[in-house]
């Protein structure tokens, strides 16, 4: 990320603390009638919570009892008071910034000065510096609040540090042996197919060239010829399809784009595909993304029997989604061996994994990931 791109987020964060200042400002009466009577209290600070998730970090919190959230709104509206004063101020001194300057570049009076006076240079150096501090101050106040909003909100409704840790230690030994399963089952997949299909090709091969062996003529020895290269080809395009489940050589090429679009352009059944992606996500997301795509394709396509695929690649700030929907027979089943592959590739990568089939379709597979 290069410095604009900094400085653009720089400004971005703060601008959603601005905002989320302001509306907690707004909430402020609720939050003092739910701490005093005890008023829909859990509701305000469910609403709370959703503001500090929607305008900057979400907070973990417990699940909500009647007397915690009361002592939480308790405190908040105070903080809700000083998110107010900093807002207030910051909009003074702009404002009062705002007007000198004018009235120094137009030589104009200064409602804030008496009418025989005017500003001048003098006044203006005199007042930037204190200015300029005061602005500053007041800015880098807006973040400060925003952020003890939020500490606030996890000190005393959320986890302890030690509980998240405890959390996302069994998270992740749940997801590595998700991962050594999906490997395993991998692996069995290609045995099978390297078995039941290239293996089976190669036998006939052999046999074929036996019988070419002990041809009686030349036109019964070109016939024999002619299937044994027909059979090598085959076995050659198999020997391909499964090199391209372990991993599609495209993506090394070409990257995800092409080689989502070749996917389309190869599939048996109508596909519609919007991608969004700005930049290469990593090889890693990259091929769990190909493979969410390329397995919700195939299945629709051998079970469901749709008229129309619609594939949808969107990424965000913090995630990319990945929306494969198709107008099927639907009724699919997540613990299949395919979806279920899918969802432990997906909790790889710290990814969420939903499957919505109602019997008649439509089918909507959503993987949405982290990235950056």
């Amino acid at each position: 990320m290069d410095r604009e791109q900094q400085l653009s987020a720089v400004v971005r964060d703060w601008f959603r603390s601005f905002t989320g200042l302001l509306a907690g400002t707004l909430t402020i009466p609720l939050d003092f009638v739910a701490a005093v009577l005890g008023v829909k209290a859990v509701e305000v600070t469910e609403l709370e919570l959703r503001r500090i998730a929607r305008y900057g970090t979400a907070a973990h919190a417990d699940p909500l009892t009647k007397s915690r959230c009361r002592r939480y709104l308790g405190v908040r509206w105070l903080v809700g008071w000083l998110g107010a004063g900093v807002v207030l101020m910051l909009l003074l001194y702009l404002s009062t910034a705002l007007s000198m300057v004018s009235a120094w570049l137009f030589d104009t009076r200064w409602a804030l000065v008496s009418d025989d006076d005017v500003v001048d240079t003098k006044l203006i150096a005199i007042a930037t510096l204190p200015g300029a501090l005061l602005i500053f101050v007041t800015l880098a106040g807006v973040t400060g609040v925003a952020a003890l909003d939020r500490w606030l909100a996890t000190t005393m409704l959320g986890r302890s540090q030690q509980t998240l840790l405890r959390q996302r230690v069994a998270e992740l030994t749940s997801t590595r042996a998700e991962v050594i399963e999906a490997i395993d089952d991998e692996r069995r997949r290609i045995e099978r197919d390297l078995h039941d299909g290239v293996q089976q090709r190669l036998v006939a091969l052999g046999m074929l060239i036996g019988r070419a062996r002990r041809a009686k003529s030349d036109e019964q020895l070109q016939d024999l010829l002619g299937q044994a290269n027909d059979t090598a080809g085959a076995a050659m395009d198999e020997l391909r399809e499964v090199a391209t489940r372990v991993y599609p050589a495209v993506l090394d090429d070409s990257g995800l784009n092409v080689a989502l679009e070749v996917l389309a352009e190869r599939s048996s059944v109508r596909v519609e595909l919007s991608n969004g992606l700005r930049e290469s996500p990593g090889p890693a997301l990259e091929t769990v993304i190909y493979f969410v795509v390329s397995e919700a394709v195939t299945n629709a396509a051998k079970h469901a029997d749709p008229s129309l695929v619609e594939i949808s690649v969107a990424q965000g700030e913090k995630a990319i989604t990945v929306v494969v929907r198709d107008d099927g027979a639907g009724d699919a089943d997540p613990a299949g061996s395919g979806l279920s592959g899918l969802a432990r590739r997906v909790k790889a990568v710290d990814g969420e994994f939903e499957v919505t089939s109602p019997p008649g379709g439509p089918t909507t597979i959503r993987a949405r990931m982290p990235c950056g």
